[in-house]
């Protein structure tokens, strides 16, 4: 028997925390989780993952079904928490926008180019790169930085892109780079982080 929640409406990340909620209070084997919009399906699916379910997701409408079947029962704990292998710090650089500073926004747009391509500089202590806001544009198709993100992330960078912001952009399907997520993922990363730098 399937256990389905309804979460058409509701604005990131609440989808994923209803879907949290239910799967560490009922551990159900069968989970359907109903939403409306593209970046909530790609955030509920990626964390029905991470709880060992297997996924497959249907359109209905103008709706989306998100379909699991707990694989060996459902994980409750929806954080893994990762013995760091090197006494290294782990620093997050959180980018809110396209631009570095203000006055000029060709400048802001060279400064913030040349932000990106100095990153690699941190070495193995940039761990998560996350965009939010107007910075998502920096992972789409016309992007300028698409190489340098590219091979930071191939580097091993976790590039997280905020779903929402690119919904309200309408950018969704241009993105090139990076793992379309959510506010609960960017809160977990802000705590996991030894240190975090915004932008």
């Amino acid at each position: 028997m399937n256990t389905k929640i309804d979460c058409r409406g509701l604005a990131c990340p609440a989808p994923v925390l209803k879907t949290k909620e239910l799967i560490e209070q009922e551990q159900p084997e069968n989970l359907v989780v109903v939403v409306d919009n593209e970046a909530a399906k790609e955030n509920v699916t990626r964390f029905m993952e991470h709880q060992g379910f297997a996924v497959s997701t249907s359109v209905e409408g103008s709706d989306f079904q998100v379909s699991g079947r707990a694989e060996g029962g459902a994980k409750a704990a929806p954080v893994k928490t990762v013995e760091p292998e090197e006494l290294k710090q782990k620093i997050m650089v959180m980018v809110g926008t396209d631009r570095m500073g203000y006055g000029d926004d060709d400048l802001g747009l060279k400064l913030m180019v040349s932000f990106l391509k100095t990153l690699k500089e941190m070495g193995g202590e940039l761990w998560r790169l996350v965009f939010v806001n107007n910075g998502v544009k920096m992972t789409v198709s016309e992007s300028e930085v698409l190489p340098v993100l590219k091979e930071l992330e191939e580097g091993g960078v976790h590039v997280l892109v905020c779903g929402t912001c690119l919904n309200h952009f309408n950018l969704l399907e241009k993105k090139v780079v990076g793992e379309t997520t959510n506010m609960l993922d960017i809160v977990t990363a802000m705590q996991l982080a030894d240190k975090v730098i915004n932008i």
